[in-house]
C-alpha cells in the first residue's frame, strides 16, 4: 500500500520544527513507517539549492529566479526521496511543500499564481499531499518569535506586510481546499497547539486505515 504525504505549512515563527516533531511522535505511537523532510532541501541537491536561496546577498533575486530554484530542488526532491519512499508504503512528513511557493512566492512576491501552477504540473504532477497542517498566527506575533532564533535567512529579514500577504495566501488555499488542509491556531499555547497537531493527525490516519480499497 502507498504511504500517506502530511505536509506542515505556515509562516516564520509558528512553531512547525517542534511540530514536526509532534507529527513524528504521534505516527511513532501509531505504528506508522515513515520518513521526515523539509524544502526546500531533503537530498544533498536540493539541499545546496537551498542554501542559494536563502543565504541573504546584496544582488537582487528577482521573484521569477526565486520561483524557479524552489521548483528545481523540488524536483530533485520528489524524484529521490519522496516519490520511493511514499511507493515503497512509507508516509513523508514534509516541512512545506507547494503550497508555500503559491504563499512566498505567489502571495509575498507577486509571482503569477499561472506561472507556480505550470511548474506544479511538471514538478510533481498529480502528487498532492494528503493532510496539510497550517500552522497560523499574526505575522507580528510569529515574527517576533522568530527573532528569538539565529540570524535571520533572506525570507526572515522581509517586512511585515509581506508575511501578511503570504498569510492571506495559505488561508485562500486552506478555504479552497477543506478536504485537505486543518488550519490550527500556532498562537495559543504550546501545548494546546501539539495536541491539536496530534489530534488531527490521528484522525487522518484513523481515515486512511478505514478506507474501503477500491
Amino acid at each position: 500500500m502507498r504511504g500517506r504525504f502530511i505536509t506542515l505549512e505556515g509562516i516564520e515563527g509558528v512553531g512547525k520544527t517542534t511540530q514536526v516533531a509532534t507529527v513524528r511522535a504521534t505516527l511513532e505511537a501509531l505504528g506508522r513507517r515513515f520518513q521526515v523532510t523539509r524544502e526546500p532541501g531533503g537530498t544533498p541537491l536540493a539541499e545546496d539549492i537551498r542554501a542559494l536561496v536563502l543565504a541573504p546577498r546584496a544582488e537582487a533575486v528577482p521573484g521569477s529566479a526565486e520561483l524557479l530554484l524552489m521548483f528545481a530542488a523540488r524536483a530533485v526532491h520528489v524524484a529521490n526521496l519522496i516519490e520511493p519512499t511514499l511507493t515503497a508504503g512509507q508516509d513523508v512528513v514534509c516541512d512545506r511543500f507547494t503550497d508555500a511557493t503559491y504563499a512566498y512566492q505567489g502571495g509575498g512576491r507577486g509571482v503569477p499564481v499561472s506561472d507556480v501552477a505550470a511548474l506544479e504540473a511538471i514538478t510533481h504532477g498529480g502528487l498532492q499531499p494528503d493532510l496539510t497542517l497550517l500552522l497560523d498566527a499574526p505575522p507580528a506575533l510569529a515574527l517576533q518569535r522568530a527573532k528569538r532564533r539565529s540570524a535571520a535567512d533572506r525570507f526572515e529579514a522581509e517586512t511585515l506586510a509581506f508575511f501578511e500577504r503570504v498569510r492571506a495566501a495559505y488561508l485562500a488555499r486552506a478555504n479552497a481546499e477543506p478536504h485537505r488542509f486543518v488550519v490550527i491556531d500556532a498562537a495559543q499555547p504550546l501545548a494546546i497547539v501539539s495536541a491539536a497537531v496530534a489530534s488531527a493527525v490521528q484522525a487522518s490516519v484513523n481515515a486512511w486505515t478505514t478506507e474501503t480499497p477500491s
